[in-house]
């Protein structure tokens, strides 16, 4: 969230105490150049104690240099230059360590043009970095997953206008079964990446009602095994009695449906789906086990996070997107969900969501 540094200073009487929320760095100084603000999150990432900076001149709080080694504060001359500037729009400075920050500034004048209150807020580089990596990831992993099925249709349609008389109906109906399948691909990838856009912009709509979570989780097994998946490679157990559950039941399926998925794509041998009532507070949990290789130790932390797929890479399909999607449905009803070892091997996915309420806004 960026924060006009102008807006920040109007609110300094009333709202300091809630400077430390803000997550970009925030330091303000006074008519005589001392540091009257200085939030947590410029003391993480200057390494500069709030305290140690209260008081001081900003320009040895925060001495910045440019890319090429001037000092910044020279070269701006902030209290000393023009007297009709306003503000200083963002660009990369450095700090004497190294440390590269993005830094905004905005000033408060009096009488004459003389500075009553100079703003500086700070940005952290890495974290736009990897924003932009992130990026630049999506759109890579999107024309990679579209170009494959894309491919095949124009070339299925292609084939069947040119010499549609030269085949029977049997390979006729074979290539359009497989321009179907691509085209449902191509469906699932855009519904994915619509869902990453409203998990990240905090917009998905929950539309609650009475679930019967044991009856959905035996729907989606339905659903498998009518699409191919041999009948014993599930197993299910409902345990102990769920309190009312007030949920998304669209989203329910789309967690569930995604689980299962990841067991029987990456894992291996019989696939156990437990749901009991969550012993910690009131709600439901549901495990789904497989009997794989299970997830390393060290990847259980960046199984949640965008595109990882994990040591098979790519070897396995899919876009990398289902586990992140999945938490982002999971934390949506207000539950948690993690990963670990299975008692009996593989991989155990255990999400717990609250009872809830019921939602009357939708």
């Amino acid at each position: 969230m960026d924060v006009p540094p102008e807006d920040a200073a109007d609110a300094l009487p009333c709202g300091a105490p809630t400077l430390d929320d803000l997550p970009d760095g925030l330091l303000v100084a006074d008519r005589d150049a001392r540091v009257v603000v200085f939030n947590a999150a410029a003391s993480r990432m200057t390494g500069i104690a709030s305290g140690a900076a209260l008081g001081r001149d900003f320009r040895d709080v925060l001495p910045l240099h440019d890319a090429e080694g001037r000092d910044w504060w020279k070269c701006l001359a902030p209290y000393d230059g023009l007297g009709t500037r306003t503000r200083h729009p963002e660009r990369p400075l450095y700090l004497p360590g190294g440390t590269e920050l993005l830094v905004t500034a905005g000033y408060r004048r009096g009488r004459g043009g003389r500075v009553e209150r100079f703003t500086i807020s700070l940005r952290d580089a890495l974290h736009r970095a990897r924003l932009e990596r992130d990026r630049a990831d999506l759109v890579s992993t999107v024309a990679h997953e579209l170009r494959s099925p894309l491919t095949s249709v124009k070339g299925f349609t292609a084939t069947l206008l040119a010499k549609w008389h030269r085949f029977n109906d049997d390979q006729k109906r074979v290539m359009l079964e497989t321009v179907n399948a691509d085209a449902d691909r191509v469906t699932r990838l855009i519904t994915e990446l619509l869902d990453v856009s409203r998990i990240e912009a905090g917009r998905l709509e929950m539309h609650r009602q009475v679930v019967d979570l044991p009856g959905e989780i035996r729907k989606v097994l339905a659903g498998r095994v009518a699409a191919g998946d041999a009948e014993d490679r599930f197993r299910f157990e409902a345990r102990g009695v769920l309190p009312e559950m007030w949920l998304d039941p669209d989203k329910v399926d789309q967690i569930l449906g995604n689980l299962v998925e990841n067991a029987v794509r990456h894992g291996a041998g019989t696939v156990t789906i437990m749901v009991e009532p969550d012993a910690h507070k009131e709600g439901a949990a549901v495990s789904v086990r497989d009997e794989g290789e299970g997830i390393p130790p060290e990847a259980a932390q960046r199984i949640f996070r965008q595109f990882w797929r994990g040591p098979g890479g790519n070897r396995r399909g899919g876009t990398g997107l289902g586990l992140y999607i999945v938490k982002g449905l999971v934390e949506a009803h207000g539950g948690t969900i993690t990963v670990r070892r299975a008692p009996g091997g593989g991989a155990e996915f255990r999400f717990t969501v609250p009872a809830g309420a019921p939602d009357y806004a939708t």
